[in-house]
């Protein structure tokens, strides 16, 4: 398979490369998640400067790219742990918007996205949900041609820093029927709209958001009443692509500062390196991280194929990926010792960015489990 980039993507690459390795330094990182903030807004404006959040729209919308785009980012922002919310803004919100959103709605709010005046997260897990989208107790019940939305979303990454909420509601049927879910646009400042922030374990910032009584016009609605399912898988699965490729970047850097510590710490006279048995280890990270690029790769161009192999291809790449995340940041640690645990070295900040990947949308046993039962199907 061609995986040869585009001179466009290269210089895609390029400009997100060199903006976090000049601005995402260790330390700098380190500063950004103790403080107040947990973010860079400063930075998010220079990314919207350079076109970075206008990536991976088509040019109908104001952008000049896709999927490839959004992983190239993705995979640079893994590289230098950004926690910038490129995910829930541009990849689910703008994704929403662009599959499912009205042209009034492309323009206001994609517009926006490009711009960086609006930033959003994506409202979609509940407490008992366990990764089934259909699961859902938050409602949106119609009154008149409006909706009044109740509900409880957990764990919403970047809902702190958030102008605006996609949010995912039952509007008929029952607890976990397919049929009767829609999608819907929600400020954060609407009246009923309540946060409650707190860290993550891998230096970002997320949210337990609660819907009393919003009410919500006609033109909150994403896509059709009742039928918002599909587009909320077809959401999931991108985002799920592009997570993958913030993994593989930070399996790249983790396995660079494995074979940098292996060749300085010194043990019995010599770097710990030169043991043969951890020689085979490094080279078995290597592997891992080749197989999970190629994975990667493969689950990004299928995107656009049809639903059944979209989905084959992204729990392939999910669980293919997150086997070696566990074992690339299990192996880092291990031959970095206890202090590979400590703040003091980067290498422990990133097997904690690892750990959480194989959670993210989606377990390894969950994408297992939908794939075999899409190749049963």
């Amino acid at each position: 398979m061609d995986f040869d980039f585009t001179d466009e993507q290269n210089m895609v690459r390029d400009g997100i490369s060199r903006l976090i390795r000049e601005q995402y330094d260790w330390d700098t990182r380190r500063s950004v998640i103790e403080s107040d903030a947990g973010w860079r807004p400063e930075l998010w404006a220079q990314l919207a400067e350079l076109g970075m959040l206008a990536a991976p729209f088509s040019e109908e919308d104001g952008g000049f790219g896709g999927a490839t785009e959004a992983m190239i980012i993705m995979e640079e922002f893994g590289k230098g742990l950004a926690v910038e919310p490129f995910i829930p803004t541009v990849v689910c919100a703008g994704g929403a918007l662009k599959h499912g959103g009205s042209a009034a709605q492309r323009e206001e709010y994609i517009g926006g996205i490009i711009s960086g005046e609006m930033i959003f997260a994506f409202a979609f897990a509940e407490p008992r949900g366990r990764y089934d989208l259909a699961n859902l107790e938050t409602t949106a019940k119609a009154d008149g041609s409006d909706y009044v939305l109740n509900g409880h979303k957990a764990v919403v990454i970047g809902a702190p820093w958030s102008t605006h909420f996609v949010v995912t509601a039952r509007t008929s049927g029952g607890r976990t029927d397919k049929e009767g879910i829609s999608v819907f646009v929600v400020a954060k400042d609407a009246d009923g709209v309540s946060l409650r922030d707190y860290g993550t374990v891998d230096g970002r910032r997320a949210s337990e958001v609660y819907f009393e009584n919003v009410k919500l016009s006609s033109d909150a609605l994403i896509g059709e009443a009742d039928n918002g399912l599909p587009l909320i898988e077809k959401i999931v699965d991108e985002a799920t692509a592009a997570t993958c490729a913030e993994a593989v970047g930070v399996m790249k850097v983790t396995n660079e500062m494995t074979l940098d510590y292996s060749r300085q710490r010194k043990q019995f006279g010599a770097p710990i390196g030169s043991f043969q048995v951890l020689q085979h280890r490094m080279a078995d990270m290597l592997m891992e991280y080749e197989q999970s690029v190629s994975m990667c790769y493969l689950a990004t161009i299928k995107l656009d194929e049809d639903d059944a192999t979209r989905k084959k291809n992204v729990s392939s790449a999910k669980v293919r990926i997150g086997q070696s995340a566990r074992f690339i940041g299990q192996s880092a640690i291990q031959t970095h010792g206890g202090m590979g645990m400590t703040d003091e070295l980067a290498v422990g900040s990133y097997f904690k960015r690892l750990s959480i990947f194989e959670s993210e949308f989606g377990s390894v046993d969950h994408h297992m489990r939908r794939h075999i039962a899409l190749t049963a199907g």
